[in-house]
């Protein structure tokens, strides 16, 4: 089973409302994407946070929202640069989706918001 490392991962309340407060945010009908770059001094790697409001339904398909967007995440991570705190809030539209349709969403977000490295 796949794990997100400690340090990949945001955790804290203070750090999701620096990245809400100072980041810039890009929407589509499954998420918003809120990108903030990191100091240069900490700037080693990228750190992700998952956020499902109550308005998405009771425990069960807002963790099911979650894990969608994790495993979405998971295959693309690979492709964003490092450097910058990522948070992804789901939005109603995710729980009733697939896989696919999370993971297109999110790599149109990504793009938009331009964390996605460039090929060489």
């Amino acid at each position: 089973m796949f794990q997100f490392s400690k340090q990949s991962v945001l955790k804290k309340n203070k750090n999701f409302r620096t990245v809400y407060r100072y980041g810039k945010s890009w929407a589509n009908r499954m998420a918003v994407l809120y990108v903030l770059p990191q100091p240069k001094q900490t700037a080693a790697q990228r750190r992700v946070g998952f956020v499902t409001g109550k308005k998405l339904g009771g425990a069960v398909m807002r963790n099911r929202a979650k894990r969608l967007m994790k495993e979405a995440y998971r295959l693309l991570q690979y492709r964003l640069i490092d450097g910058v705190d990522l948070v992804l809030v789901g939005r109603a539209s995710l729980v009733n989706s697939n896989c696919q349709a999370v993971q297109k969403a999110l790599i149109e977000l990504f793009n938009r918001a331009q964390v996605i490295k460039k090929e060489k």
